[in-house]
């Protein structure tokens, strides 16, 4: 592998961090926000999914340069192409995780002052969704085969928050009908918590066939 090439692989691992970090950031700001009735917050959501849109656009020219670079690519392995097919695919996941956060955020401000949000566990949901694109973007950088797989079972644990996410509203619903219509926003907002999972469990999937050349489908 010349020097370029590598570098550029390196340039490539920091890009990822630092969208995986935004889309991070954008979670839990917009779920901070809601809970905390803080406008100025949700409002932050919305420039953060701009950047993670830009860093989608910057990473997709990057590893189309490593790419169509032919010295470069004559003298990597199929490992390293891994890496870059793999990058290409995460990057869509990444921004649609930067999508479902701003819808997030968009429902939120029309939830603001009403403390049937504190009642669920939508903090328990966002956390785990949170925790799960942290450990999907980490078991990239690291190439640990072993996180990446363990973000695929944690799924099944927010699967489970978000039945329980149903549960609590449908009762919520029934002690009170006039919590109906800030409930089904809710169950949105715990829709998108899920969906943003899914995702993760996406980018865990790529990652286990940058690392094993498998590619598993396991949603």
């Amino acid at each position: 592998m010349n020097s370029k090439f590598k570098e550029q692989l390196t340039m490539l691992n920091s890009m990822m961090i630092k969208m995986g970090s935004r889309c991070e950031d954008a979670i839990s700001i917009a779920i901070i926000g809601l809970l905390n009735d803080d406008e100025e917050l949700i409002e932050r959501v919305f420039k953060i999914e701009d950047e993670i849109d830009q860093m989608e656009k910057e990473i997709e020219t990057t590893c189309m340069k490593l790419l169509l670079n032919h010295q470069s690519a004559d003298k990597a392995d199929k490992k390293d192409m891994r890496i870059i097919s793999a990058a290409l695919k995460m990057i869509t996941d990444m921004e649609r995780i930067g999508d479902q956060a701003e819808d997030i955020a968009e429902i939120s401000k029309y939830l603001t002052h009403n403390d049937v949000k504190n009642k669920i566990h939508l903090k328990e949901m966002a956390e785990t969704a949170s925790r799960m694109v942290t450990d999907s973007i980490s078991s990239f950088v690291n190439k640990n085969l072993e996180l990446a797989l363990n973000v695929v079972k944690e799924d099944d644990v927010l699967d489970d928050l978000f039945e329980q996410v149903k549960r609590e509203l449908i009762d919520l619903i029934h002690e009170d009908k006039d919590n109906g219509e800030f409930c089904l926003d809710l169950l949105m907002i715990a829709k998108y918590l899920e969906r943003i999972g899914d995702h993760a469990t996406n980018i865990g999937e790529w990652v286990e066939f940058m690392i094993t050349g498998v590619h598993n489908s396991y949603n």
